[in-house]
This record gives structure tokens, C-alpha cells and sequence, in this order.
């Protein structure tokens, strides 16, 4: 049975501890040897080196890794001694490597920052003394000694407590400080915000004082679990990772089937068998587009660029791409869509009139907030231009309202000196000071309305019941002030003297509110096609309350407790999970099942959050999304992106670049794919025709890499394209090449294969077209180089927008015009002259074959141009 349903005298039996004498140094001693000191389970790191093969096994880069053995070995076998083409691939694959461990190195900090939560010490009763020892000593049956500020460094059942209030709101979402009651049992099974007698790890002491017998060290306090549940949470592969390996499989079958199939016409056509397997060879190694994977990779670093200057900061590369295909956020709300401070919202002075604190103040209003801000017990200070109010968040909302009404506590304290009080306490559930008012005195009474009603005489009691209910459907917290005049000293500061006969002043409504640019922000989403769900610790009139504000909750059966969702079967909550938008009152093992279940219904989720309870969650999900400024080094370590600015309307900004570059990314495929598929019609039709090879293993591979890779790495640069946020998220089981991307490359692979057949066939057959070159095979496989080379340099503007060339500004990317024109420069230059000739396998041509070449390379734009002149009324993808 759980601590909490226990009784003080039942857990000093279960922990065989005298209470008021602590533990004697031999237990200690023996219960560390039993249980083990308290600190987490450790995870155990990768090595550089484990670390490096990891980067190694996606099917595309093994894919690489094969082209380069088999270019090695034709170099070997040919005798020729080129090994530049198995050298580029290998550093393209290290390069690889590097970025994802440079990038990826910290992804397991979680654990780390959970471990120096312990680097603390903690106050105990031991052998009838009070010790400060470090918190890994504390033991099972240890007394904690609570004060103001203490951060508990293990659960523990409360035997004392006076006015002890904890801050709870890293471990259960609460946003206010919960007041705790050693006395309090409960036979019901309760969530962790709701264990009245019971202190947790990780926590701090927020006001008062108390002892607390341990009941849990180590990975078996709750702490210890979220800690448990981060190690055992295996990091997914993202939809990004997915796709890529898919079309990496593809372009391997492909690429063998077309080797396979030129080898075998070869052989029926009596070439050399060696010869044979050489083209075949080189075919399958220039079938695999080398650059495709670098320049995803680079891509993606642009997008983490764009996103740091946005107050987004990526921890690892593929959480860009798959913010993009969200189309679930599930958030937290204290800190996250609220500002995690309490503020005065309402203020009621009698009969209808209700003061909104975001409108001109009333004289009334304005009253009732300075004899509240006088019962209070917060500091006043300045940082700077800065007001900063410190204490209880619920008396630092009425001062800090006074304060910025151009009044001050501190003249209110001169004006009306305080020259007695009674604190607050758990039984009374108020706080009561007095004041000296001129040549009388005054007392001042406030706590919540209900607690208050049997102690008020005079006012409109019926009207503020009325209004009392009416803030609580608003999900206000509701402060009751009251007050009592005396013409002489009160002799006697007691409850039963003082908190008795008042009359009512008014009621103070108060809540955490939503963060300004929440409410714009969710809508934005909502119109990209994501639903934004609530998930806190907070109770469910608050949390729909809040919700119902933002936007995300339109009907109360959209909402649901943690209670509730621990009765359901996850099958029930798949059933449900897309109509429901608020959980309330949750665990962090709930938020994971709510995390999972949207997932299992093929969503792409990002989940957002601050505290040290909502960490298993963002690790769980798609892409866990932390707070920068609040939020805690557990949540940050766990998570693939940190919002420095702690801005939700940050989350959308970094969507909208996820899908700018998720089409980039498309974009490359398309533009890389044309050209390689194009080389594997060429190759195979003019085997077939018996023609012989149009390209060597070099050329196709120069190809591969300058005229399509150079431009290639600048197509990561092309900024988003209008209405981006305005369509669907792309769905997680959609293939890479959905949506008309394979229709694309065939079509532009076949034009490719057409006009390069075409060059080849007249320069290798055709006499006349130079009076001083005559055809040749050399001439044929000249022009298809060149043509191959130049039309696919072009085809980046074909593939950079959905829009007419013409309607593009080059200055909107001039990185991918100067790339081109280094690419087109380079190919020209070593087509020129004699040395890279001979290195190249190409040979001089006239005049005419260089007009023929530059004419069939613009082809594929006219074919582009009429395509997107004919579908310009539909916007694509």
C-alpha cells in the first residue's frame, strides 16, 4: 500500500525509525548497503567510435559504401589506377558522419541533468541531531527537516508540517504552491498533485516549515521513474529517416536490376564479358546519386540556421524535417501557453459591478486591492526598470496589481503601519494583519470566500455568493477580503478576537493567463491542419477555462481527467483521442500513453513542455519541443528542440521552416533522381540499339557530382514559397515520392534520355554537322556528356519553385545561380582542355556540336515552362 494511505504511526512501524530521534549511524550504514545510495540508475554512453558506425547503418549511406567497394574494384581490375570516384564517396559518407555526431552528441543529456539534480544536501534528524549531509546519503526512514527553500531530495510521508506549502509544478504541471497536511489520509488511489501528505523529490519547499519520515530514494521516488521511463524510451526513427532508407532500397534495386540487365545484353550481344561487367558495374555505382544524402543533410543545417535566428535551436538534424509533418503539438499549459504567474483578472465590490483589471481600474477596485496587497507577506524589489514581487504567487498577483496602479506597498505599509498579524495556516485557511488607521486601528482578513462566509456580519453576502460562483466557472481563484474597525488597540491577535463580525469589502479573481501570443498561434496552426492539445497537471475547470480562451476547447466532453483516462484501455483511448483537446490532473506515464495513442493513429506529434514531468513525453514523441528560458535541464536534455525565447507562437514559425524544408529536401530528390534515372534509360536503350556505352564510369560520375551536387547543395537554401502554412501536414506513412514527385522524375528522366540519345546518336554517326570533326564514337559520347551535364545544371530552376522561372528572382537564392554557373564553368573548362580531355575520356569538337549541345540542353526548361504554363491555376503539392 502506497505511503500516502497510511498512517504516521503505520510508516515509523514499516521504517522502524523513532521520529523524534532520527536513525542511528550503524542503520544508516546498513540500509545504504541494502538499498544503495540515493542517485539514478546511469545510462551507459556510446562510444565516438559506436557512435560513428551508428551514423553508418541507414540503407542509403550503406548503399554508398557498396559504390564505393565496387568503384574501388573497378579501378583495380581496370588497371587504371583512378580512385577518385570510391575517394569522394568515402568522404562523403565521412562527412556524413561527422555532422550527425557533431549534431547528435549531446541527444543523452536528460539523464545527465537528472543525476546533477542530486548534487545537493539535505537536512536530517539523525541520532536526535539535525545533519547536513549530502543527498546521496539520505537513506529509507531518514527524517527530512523542512524549511523555506529547501529542495527535498527524496519522497517522504509528512509528520509535521506548519503553513508548508510546495512547489510542485516541475513533477505535476500545478502552477501554485500546494499546501500539505500531515494529518490527511486517503484510502482512494490519488494522483501526485492531489497526495496532501506527502513530499516528493525534486520539489521545493515554497513557505513553512516541516519533518517528513523517507519512504523512497533513488530510481524508486518518483523522480527516479520519469528517469526510469527516459532510459527505457527508445528514440524512434523519424519520417525523414523512414522515406530515405525506402528510397535508398529502391534506387539499389533499381540500380542492380539495370546492371544486371546491360551485362546480360552485352553477353547476348558478344561483347567481352569483362567489358560487360565493367559497364555494368559502372552503371550501378552511377545509378546511386552520391550527393543525395550530404545534401539532405546540408539542407536540413540550413533549416537549423534559419530556426536559431527564430529562437529555435535543434538538437538533432532530422527534427527539422519532421516539425514539418506535424500535425499534432501536444503542450503543456503552465508555462507554456500561460505565463506561469498568477494575475488579477476581476475584481467585485457590490451588487452587479465587476471591475476588469484590463480596463480602467476603479476607486472601488482599486481599494479592495490595497487592503489585500496590506495582508500579505511578499517583497517588494527593483532589478533594474524591473518590478520583481517575491513570495506566494497568489499575494504577488494582488501586489504586483496595486503596483502597477501607481500605488506601492511600501506607501500603503507607511500609511497604514502593520502592528500585528496572524499567519496563515492550514486549518484556518486565512490570514488575518492589523494595521493602525490614523487614530484607529484595522484589521484585515482575506482567504478563499467559502472559508470566509460564516466570519462575515456585514455586506452583500447573497451578491457575492453569486459572483463567487460566477469567477469559479471562469476557473478564477477566488480571495475573499474582509476587514474590522476598532476605535482602540486590539489587546488579543487571535482568530477568536479578530476573524470574526467583519464586513465584507470584496472578491479578487486571479489566474494564470495565456500568454499573448498563444491564442494567434494556435490558430495558425489550426489552419496549417494541426490540433493543438492540452495535456497538464492542473485541474480540468482550469485547464478548460484557459483552453476555451486559446481556442482549443469547444465543448466540455473535449476534455477528460487523469483519473478517467487510467480507466480506459488503449484501445478505448485511440477510439477517442482525436476528439478530445484538454487532459487534466495527469502523470507523466499518462502523458505518454495520450503521446503514443495519437501516434498509433499515424499522427506526427511534437510535444512541448518545462518541467522535469514532462520530459519521458518529449522524448517519446515525434519531436519533443523544451523551453529555453523555464524550463528545466531534464526537459532541454530530453528534448530535439529548445525554444529560447519560450514563445509557443516559436513552435508554428518552426513548422512553417520544417515544411519549407521537407520540399527542399523533395526538390533534391527531384532534381538529383532525373539525372540518375535518366542515366539508366540512356545506358540501357543504347546497349539495347547497340550503340555501346554513351558515357564512361568518370563522366557519369562528374555528372553525379558537380552538375548535380554543386547546385544541389544551394537548393537547401530556397526560401519557403507563399501559402505554405496553409495546407494539410504531409501524413506519416506518405511515401517520399507521393503527391506526383515519381510522375516528375520520369517525366524529366525521359526528356533527359531523349535529347542525350539524340546528341549522341549525330555525333557518333553523323557526318557534316563539323567540317573539320568527323562523327566518331569519342564525338557521341562528347555531346552526351555535355548535354547531360548542362541539362542538368539547368534543371535546378526547373525544380527550385512551382512558379515560372521567369517569376523567380535569382537574388532570392544567389547561392544556387552562382553554384550553377561554377558547374556550368568547370564542365566547359575540362571539355576544353587537352589534360582534363584525356583524364575525362573526351575528345575536341567543332563549333556546331557545341551550339548542338547548349540547344538540346535548354530543352528540358521549354518542356518545364509548358507544363507549369498548363497546371498554373492549381498550386501543387
Amino acid at each position: 500500500m502506497e505511503a500516502y494511505k497510511k498512517t504516521i504511526e503505520e510508516v515509523q512501524m514499516e521504517t522502524a525509525v523513532d521520529s523524534q530521534q532520527g536513525l542511528a549511524s550503524k542503520e544508516v550504514i546498513r540500509r545504504q548497503k541494502v538499498d544503495g545510495v540515493n542517485k539514478f540508475d546511469e545510462a551507459k554512453g556510446d562510444s565516438a567510435l559506436k557512435k560513428f558506425f551508428h551514423s553508418l547503418s541507414d540503407f542509403t549511406t550503406i548503399i554508398l559504401l557498396v559504390a564505393a567497394a565496387i568503384s574501388f574494384y573497378t579501378a583495380i581490375a581496370t588497371d587504371h589506377g583512378d580512385y577518385f570516384e570510391g575517394i569522394l564517396i568515402i568522404a562523403i559518407v565521412i562527412i556524413n558522419a561527422v555532422l550527425a555526431i557533431v549534431q547528435e552528441g549531446n541527444a543523452e543529456k536528460s539523464l545527465a541533468a537528472l543525476q546533477d539534480m542530486n548534487k545537493q544536501s539535505s537536512a536530517v534528524l539523525r541520532a536526535g541531531k539535525v545533519e547536513v549531509i549530502d543527498a546521496e546519503e539520505v537513506v529509507v526512514g531518514d527524517v527530512l527537516v523542512l524549511e523555506s527553500g529547501s529542495m527535498i531530495t527524496a519522497d517522504a510521508r509528512l509528520i509535521q508540517a506548519s503553513q508548508l506549502r510546495v512547489e510542485e509544478s516541475a513533477l505535476t504541471g500545478e502552477s501554485e504552491p500546494v499546501e500539505k497536511n500531515p494529518e490527511y489520509i486517503s484510502k482512494e488511489n490519488l494522483p501526485l498533485g492531489d497526495q496532501a501528505n506527502m513530499v516528493f523529490k525534486g520539489c521545493t519547499v515554497a513557505n513553512g516549515r516541516g519533518r517528513a519520515i523517507v519512504t523512497a530514494i533513488g530510481m524508486r521516488t518518483e523522480m527516479g521513474k520519469i528517469a526510469g521511463l527516459l532510459n527505457n524510451d527508445e528514440q524512434q526513427k523519424t519520417p525523414l529517416q523512414k522515406r530515405l532508407n525506402q528510397l535508398g532500397k529502391r534506387i539499389s534495386l533499381i540500380a542492380l536490376g539495370a546492371a544486371a540487365l546491360v551485362f546480360l545484353i552485352g553477353q547476348q550481344q558478344g561483347e567481352p564479358l569483362l567489358d560487360m561487367f565493367m559497364t555494368a558495374v559502372s552503371l550501378a555505382v552511377a545509378a546511386v546519386p552520391e550527393t543525395l544524402t550530404v545534401i539532405v543533410t546540408l539542407t536540413l543545417a540550413f533549416g537549423v540556421q534559419k530556426m536559431a535566428k527564430k529562437h529555435a535551436i535543434i538538437r538533432r538534424l532530422p527534427a527539422v524535417e519532421t516539425l514539418g509533418t506535424a500535425n499534432v503539438i501536444c503542450s503543456d499549459k503552465t508555462g507554456t501557453l500561460t505565463q506561469n504567474k498568477m494575475r488579477v483578472r476581476r475584481v467585485w465590490t457590490r451588487g452587479d459591478e465587476v471591475t476588469d483589471t484590463e480596463d480602467a481600474m476603479t476607486d472601488e477596485a482599486m481599494e479592495v486591492l490595497k487592503m489585500a496587497s496590506l495582508c500579505t507577506d511578499v517583497i517588494v524589489d527593483k532589478e533594474g526598470d524591473d518590478l520583481v514581487v517575491k513570495g506566494n504567487p497568489t499575494e504577488v498577483a494582488i501586489v504586483r496589481a496595486v503596483e502597477e496602479n501607481y500605488h506601492t506597498k511600501a506607501e500603503l505599509e507607511e500609511k497604514y503601519p502593520r502592528i500585528g498579524e496572524i499567519p496563515f495556516d492550514s486549518e484556518r485557511k486565512m490570514m488575518t494583519t492589523v494595521h493602525k488607521m490614523g487614530k484607529k486601528y484595522i484589521s484585515i482578513t482575506k482567504g478563499a470566500f467559502d472559508v470566509l462566509l460564516t466570519h462575515f456580519r456585514f455586506g452583500d453576502l447573497e451578491q457575492a455568493a453569486v459572483v463567487n460562483d460566477r469567477f469559479g466557472k471562469r476557473a478564477l481563484r477566488v480571495i475573499a477580503v474582509g476587514y474590522a474597525i476598532y476605535d482602540e488597540e486590539p489587546k488579543e491577535i487571535t482568530s477568536e478576537g479578530l476573524e470574526r463580525n467583519l464586513r465584507l469589502l470584496g472578491l479578487i479573481g486571479m489566474i494564470d493567463p495565456p500568454r499573448p501570443e498563444s491564442k494567434g498561434a494556435i490558430a495558425r496552426a489550426k489552419k496549417a491542419g494541426i490540433k493543438t492539445v492540452m495535456i497538464t497537471g492542473d485541474h480540468v475547470i482550469t485547464a478548460g477555462a484557459i483552453a476555451r480562451e486559446l481556442g482549443i476547447l469547444h465543448d466540455k466532453s473535449e476534455a477528460l481527467t487523469g483519473s478517467e483516462l487510467q480507466k480506459m484501455t488503449d484501445e478505448e483511448l485511440d477510439s477517442r483521442v482525436k476528439s478530445l483537446s484538454v487532459y487534466a490532473r495527469v502523470t507523466p506515464e499518462d502523458k505518454i500513453r495520450i503521446v503514443k495513442s495519437w501516434q498509433r493513429t499515424g499522427a506526427v506529434v511534437a510535444m512541448t513542455g518545462d518541467g522535469v514531468n514532462d520530459a519521458p513525453a518529449l522524448k517519446a514523441s515525434d519531436v519533443g519541443c523544451a523551453m529555453g528560458i523555464t524550463g528545466t535541464d531534464v526537459a532541454q536534455g530530453a528534448a530535439d528542440m529548445i525554444l529560447t525565447d519560450d514563445n509557443f507562437a516559436t513552435i508554428v514559425d518552426a513548422v512553417a521552416q520544417g515544411r519549407a524544408v521537407y520540399r527542399n529536401i523533395r526538390k533534391a530528390i527531384n532534381f538529383l533522381l532525373s539525372c540518375n534515372i535518366s542515366e539508366i534509360f540512356i545506358v540501357l536503350i543504347a546497349m539495347l540499339l547497340g550503340w555501346g556505352a554513351p558515357f564512361t564510369a568518370v563522366q557519369l560520375l562528374f555528372v553525379n557530382v558537380v552538375a548535380d551536387g554543386l547546385p544541389g547543395f544551394a537548393l537547401g537554401k530556397e526560401p519557403a514559397e507563399k501559402g505554405i502554412m496553409d495546407e494539410n501536414p504531409i501524413p506519416r506513412n506518405e511515401g517520399i515520392f507521393a503527391r506526383g514527385l515519381w510522375q516528375k522524375v520520369g517525366m524529366n528522366a525521359s526528356v533527359f534520355t531523349v535529347i542525350t540519345l539524340f546528341g549522341f546518336y549525330l555525333g557518333a554517326n553523323v557526318d557534316g554537322i563539323s567540317h573539320w570533326i568527323d562523327a566518331s564514337y569519342e564525338v557521341g559520347q562528347t555531346l552526351a556528356f555535355l548535354i547531360l551535364a548542362y541539362s542538368s545544371i539547368l534543371h535546378v530552376f526547373n525544380v527550385r519553385s512551382t512558379q515560372s522561372i521567369f517569376k523567380v528572382k535569382l537574388s532570392s537564392n544567389k547561392s544556387l545561380f552562382e553554384m550553377a554557373v561554377l558547374a556550368i564553368l568547370i564542365t566547359t573548362t575540362i571539355a576544353l582542355l587537352p589534360f582534363t580531355q584525356e583524364l575525362f575520356g573526351l575528345v575536341p569538337i567543332g563549333i556546331n556540336h557545341w551550339m548542338l549541345a547548349i540547344g538540346l540542353s535548354i530543352v528540358p526548361i521549354f518542356v518545364n515552362e509548358m507544363i507549369k504554363f498548363h497546371y498554373a491555376p492549381e498550386e501543387e503539392e
